[in-house]
């Protein structure tokens, strides 16, 4: 649901409020006492970014809102956790996803300069702004398929100084996305290569 991107605070209990929105006609999945469930018919109240009630529009605690938006019997879903990325990189291997398809193998790919080095490369010759701008379709992509929280590793710098180069565009993503980021660093592969 567009520009709902907070966190619940109070589950279930409702707060009177004179700025709460109601947002009606939806469908409603979650995880309500730790197990799935659906609600259809469903109606939430927010309160700027949380959310303060959700349930069957018929039980909508009476007040008056101070706007009320019709989601067109939309599915509204908790936000989805992407749990390991490598969103921030360089360079674009679809060519070789197209030859691996017609069988050439990762290591005639790599011989011929492919690979994950090849990442390697375009990541460490381009500047933050240039992987800011290629990770930006990437998270927006992300974002509208439901994702609220994303983990995103560093790995494709094999040097601390393009790691942490990596890591800053990252930290760019949270302070520009609605989206909670972890940021970790791939230290594991980090060589002098």
């Amino acid at each position: 649901m567009a520009g709902l991107w907070g966190k619940p605070r109070n589950a279930g209990i409702f707060l009177v409020s004179t700025m709460n929105k109601l947002w009606r006609n939806c469908h409603v999945a979650t995880m309500a006492g730790g197990k799935y469930s659906i609600i259809r018919d469903a109606a939430i109240v927010t309160s700027g970014s949380f959310i303060e009630w959700v349930g069957p529009l018929q039980q909508v605690p009476s007040e008056i809102f101070s706007e009320e938006i019709d989601l067109n019997s939309a599915w509204v879903t908790p936000g989805l956790v992407d749990c390991h990325t490598h969103t921030v990189f360089g360079g674009n291997r679809s060519a070789e996803f197209e030859q691996r398809l017609e069988g050439v193998s990762y290591e005639e790919i790599a011989a011929r300069g492919g690979g994950i080095l090849s990442t390697v490369r375009a990541t460490r010759v381009a500047t933050e702004e240039q992987l800011f701008e290629a990770v930006a379709p990437r998270v927006e992509s992300l974002l509208r398929d439901g994702v609220t929280t994303l983990e995103i590793k560093s790995g494709y710098g094999l040097d601390w100084s393009t790691e942490r180069r990596m890591l800053r565009v990252a930290q760019r993503v949270q302070e520009t996305y609605p989206v909670t980021i972890k940021k970790t660093t791939n230290t594991s592969t980090t060589s002098a290569r």
